[in-house]
């Protein structure tokens, strides 16, 4: 279901920015963000770090592709 919802310019273009980066569009980056955000409120005592490492091995999960770092050397 699409919605029509008004956002600041300002969000607009730090989404645009990101969304480039990240190669999704201007939609898929704000979706990103506000699925990340409740993540975080619903689990408010895990660090951000372990959620983001979590969320990065649920998408390479379903893409298929790995990426193995050894987290001592940082390669």
């Amino acid at each position: 279901m699409l919605i029509d919802v008004k956002l600041s310019k300002g969000l607009v273009e730090l989404a645009r920015a990101c969304a480039t980066v990240q190669q999704r569009s201007v939609s898929e980056q704000i979706e990103h963000w506000a699925r990340t955000g409740k993540i975080v409120e619903d689990n408010p005592d895990l660090p951000f770090s372990l959620i983001r490492d979590i969320l990065v091995a649920d998408q390479e999960a379903a893409s298929g592709t790995y990426s193995f770092t050894d987290q001592r050397t940082g390669g």
